[in-house]
């Protein structure tokens, strides 16, 4: 029985990138003996264990065949005579095919250290093919290491466009494409996870409300880089240098998906893309089961960052018409994002991107100024139910007018 240390954990070492999680492979032994050494099983299609006081997984050396549609669909073989290079030939890229001993020494069959100092994303064999979620990893891992130079290599990406072509990314179940897009938006990059599954064709099968935005033009003196797709992949990148939450990196993903389905006859002008956009983002978040936190967000940016543009233009009431809105009367935390979002947006287009953006001081000190409403005589008085609620509200809009008229004489 011999023990590696293998994948994510070996690759991030050798680029000093942050290690977070230890995976292991166990070559030689029987599910018997793990157990009896007292690791926890827990897999179900083949044998991973748990190491009691660890808590790491720790594999059984497996081969697989191909028995199947989808990342599904394979056929395990665990044994005592499975080698270590026979696990290691079916992993995906050639970077994530190393393995480390109890010494130290690195077994490194397919060349993934030489890849790693090329900085390519390389298959590590054709049966790369067999699997449609390799597809999105390498998207993922694209965008993991952008900043340090990798690049997708053109025969793994040949091998993407084929996955696609024969149909299997239609078959990746919905937990694991937004797995996989969850991660890729806490990335460093996110935009290049999306160019890399446009390139491969993967993009208008997975998520077609973003991929129909790209060669939909804008009005130039608004969006001079003209092209709705470019503009959103341009506000993903200001997402990333104003937050690291991946909510708030997804909500600017689709924020103008509505418009991808702008009459012809209007364009370039996209009024009422907002409304338009609504259903598709919903149809979005429904179809991959995205979390409440992302759809609330989502949903909020998409409806409103064309009135938060012009914050300072609106009158109380509509400004409290949309904390009410966003939820931001409740979370204060809640309008962080949306500004975030909207802020994105701005600064996403080409020559806007140092530009100040006024209605976040704006719209944070007005949430303030509502917070800070006292109705505690009312209570005193025993007002109540819909009563306090109308009372509360004229003296939030009584606040935000003083508000505004001692903000905009400055």
């Amino acid at each position: 029985m011999q023990i590696y240390l293998v994948g994510g954990a070996v690759r991030d070492s050798l680029l000093n990138y942050p290690v977070y999680e230890n995976d292991w492979v166990v070559v030689g032994a029987t599910p018997e003996k793990m157990i009896n050494l007292g690791f926890k099983p827990v897999g179900k299609d083949f044998p991973v264990f748990i190491h009691n006081k660890t808590g790491e997984e720790y594999a059984l050396a497996r081969t697989e065949r191909k028995s199947g549609r989808g990342y599904q669909g394979f056929e395990f073989y665990t044994s005592t005579d499975v080698s270590l290079e026979e696990d290691l030939v079916r992993r995906d890229l050639t970077i994530n095919a190393i393995a480390q001993d109890s010494d130290g020494n690195l077994i490194d069959p397919f060349n993934g250290q030489k890849d790693i100092q090329l900085k390519v994303l390389r298959h590590v064999s054709d049966a790369f093919i067999e699997d449609p979620l390799r597809v999105l990893r390498v998207a993922r891992f694209a965008a993991r290491y952008h900043h340090l130079g990798f690049t997708v290599a053109p025969e793994t990406m040949a091998l993407m466009k084929s996955i696609v072509e024969q149909g299997e990314i239609e078959f990746l179940v919905a937990e694991r494409v937004w797995k996989e897009t969850s991660r890729a938006m806490q990335s460093k990059s996110p935009h290049i996870y999306i160019e890399i599954l446009r390139e491969c064709g993967a993009l208008d099968i997975l998520f077609p409300e973003i991929n129909a935005l790209f060669g939909v033009p804008q009005r130039a003196d608004y969006h001079p880089e003209i092209d709705s797709g470019i503009h959103t992949l341009m506000a993903l990148q200001q997402a990333v240098k104003l937050s690291d939450s991946a909510a708030v990196r997804f909500s600017v993903l689709l924020h103008d998906v509505g418009k991808a389905i702008t009459p012809a006859q209007t364009l370039p002008s996209h009024t009422g893309h907002e409304s338009r956009g609504l259903p598709l983002v919903k149809k979005i978040c429904d179809r991959f089961a995205v979390p409440n936190e992302f759809r609330e967000l989502a949903m909020a940016v998409t409806e409103y960052h064309l009135l938060c543009h012009k914050a300072l233009e609106l009158k109380p009431a509509t400004i409290l018409k949309l904390f009410t809105n966003i939820g931001a009367i409740r979370n204060s935390a809640k309008l962080t994002d949306f500004l975030y979002c909207c802020e994105a947006d701005a600064r996403g287009r080409t020559g806007f991107e140092d530009n100040h953006y006024g209605s976040t001081k704006y719209l944070t000190q007005a949430l303030e100024t509502v917070a800070q409403t006292d109705i505690s005589d009312l209570v005193a008085a025993g007002v109540e139910g819909r009563e306090i609620g109308r009372q509360l509200k004229q003296r939030q809009i009584a606040k935000l007018t003083e508000f505004k008229a001692a903000y905009t004489a400055v």
